[in-house]
């Protein structure tokens, strides 16, 4: 719907029997919003929306009178839409901003390897906190994360990461990754970061055992994610996705990412990255890829009937003077899903997916031209779409009753949004920069009139710098 605000019957639609949604007070209420998106199946948006919340669920939404509620956030002068779905992250990495500053991608990772080869159980958990608080700012409720370094003898790195996601109060998807060959057998990482198949398999099955949650409204989901087809051997992948397949667990990885990785496929295994991909098992739509700026037409089809997703990192592939674009505009009528992701705090250096939402927006223009991507595209990627790639559609990414009960609230209001008067969805990318108000997950919220509510932020902030300051080796 590119009109703001819908009608009367919008609102009812999606509204359950008035007596039951108001016969005992909902949990959570937030009211009085200059336009409610949805990003429900028909784009319903409603001028003066607001929200209920009970149990983590949302109970109900519309115009008009509203539900008594035990708490109330005010949302006037302000646009909600559903929380922000990040689709590729590497928390870790902001453990070492800016520190390598230039060069193509494979310079910029030989670059850090050594330095990530210093990464603890410790610096783990304090670099999740850190990121996904920053991620909570920008409005994000439910973020992946890619750990694919795992020193030896550094402890449960992933359990760490999940710890901190349960603090911090927002819905994770880490994604198991790996890297078994190293600078002896042709890869980038030294030895002390990479796993043998067999170690990395088990820890795998360990990981989704003790943690994933297949149930609706699950706070974790745990992926199996191999760095990229040409960081591990073909066995691996191959062997990973049937683990995924007999665990229920979905794949990542990244893929297509540089020209670089075409010549190293070529040359290693004799054919391009989407071809290896499809070789050892992964051109299904259990998997939803990183990057993706080099398909050519025909394996943009292949991905698409395959229902591949695709996790559209426009700031990191910009940072990295990547040649390509993300050619979303191809691959969603292809049918991949095209999520968004901020990609590693080393080479974007942002955790915000607000910046990735507006970057995209533009991105799509340079490619497409003046109509090549509007706000309401990415809106749909940043949310129902970054549901879609992480199998949760329907459940993620939509305001909607029976919907998880996650949302952001985006203030409209001062300098930067004067005279943006007739669509706060433009204007949400246009104007700005913004931060959410108030972002809430499961009911709960996690930023609050626009400060992060989980306590002790200041002093994870002081055991973050000294751990970083240890890493990035400036005290012995």
């Amino acid at each position: 719907m590119d009109a703001v605000g819908g009608d009367v019957s919008d609102a009812a639609s999606l509204t359950p029997d008035v007596s039951d949604s108001t016969s005992s007070p909902a949990d959570l209420l937030v009211r009085g919003a200059t336009l409610l998106a949805t990003c429900d199946d028909a784009g319903t948006e409603l001028a003066g929306g607001w929200v209920a919340i009970r149990d983590g669920v949302i109970a109900a939404i519309g115009t008009g009178p509203e539900p008594e509620a035990t708490e109330v956030l005010d949302a006037t002068g302000c646009l909600v839409t559903p929380g922000l779905v990040n689709t590729h992250h590497h928390l870790y990495q902001n453990l070492t901003r800016c520190l390598v500053t230039d060069g193509t991608l494979f310079e910029w990772l030989t670059g850090l390897y050594p330095v990530w080869a210093g990464i603890d159980e410790e610096a783990a958990y304090l670099s999740a906190w850190v990121g996904l608080a920053e991620l909570a700012l920008s409005g994000t409720t439910t973020s992946t994360d890619h750990l694919y370094v795992a020193p030896r003898g550094a402890g449960d790195l992933w359990g760490a990461e999940i710890r901190a996601a349960g603090e911090v109060g927002m819905r994770f998807h880490p994604a198991r990754g790996s890297m078994t060959r190293s600078v002896k057998d042709g890869g980038l990482p030294p030895d002390s970061v990479v796993q043998d198949d067999d170690e990395v398999l088990a820890d795998s099955e360990r990981l989704v055992a003790a943690f994933h949650d297949p149930s609706p409204g699950a706070m974790v989901r745990v992926a199996l994610a191999p760095c990229s087809p040409f960081s591990v051997s073909p066995s691996l992948m191959a062997r990973t996705a049937e683990l995924a397949e007999r665990l229920d667990v979905r794949l990542h990885t990244h893929l297509a990412e540089d020209a670089d990785e075409d010549t190293y496929c070529l040359e290693t295994f004799g054919r391009r990255p989407v071809d290896q991909f499809d070789e050892v098992g992964w051109l299904t739509d259990r998997s939803w890829v990183a990057h993706c700026l080099f398909p050519d037409d025909g394996e943009i089809a292949r991905l698409g009937a395959a229902g591949v997703g695709v996790a559209h990192c426009p700031s990191s592939n910009s940072v990295l003077g990547n040649e390509r674009i993300c050619p979303v505009s191809d691959l969603r009528p292809a049918g991949a899903p095209v999520g968004l992701g901020c990609d590693g705090s080393s080479s974007n250096d942002i955790a915000s997916l607000w910046v990735e939402a507006r970057h995209a927006m533009m991105l799509g223009r340079v490619r497409g031209g003046p109509t090549g991507m509007s706000a309401r595209q990415v809106l749909t990627m940043a949310t129902r779409d970054g549901a879609r790639c992480l199998g949760r559609d329907g459940e993620i990414g939509q305001l909607t009753p029976g919907a998880v009960a996650d949302l952001a609230v985006w203030p409209q209001t001062g300098p930067a949004f004067a005279g943006a008067l007739t669509d706060p969805v433009a204007a949400w990318l246009r104007c700005g920069p913004t931060v959410a108000r108030h972002t809430v997950v499961a009911g709960r919220p996690v930023v609050r009139d626009g400060v992060v509510t989980a306590p002790g932020i200041d002093d994870v902030l002081a055991r973050h710098r000294l751990a970083a300051t240890r890493l990035q080796g400036l005290v012995r």
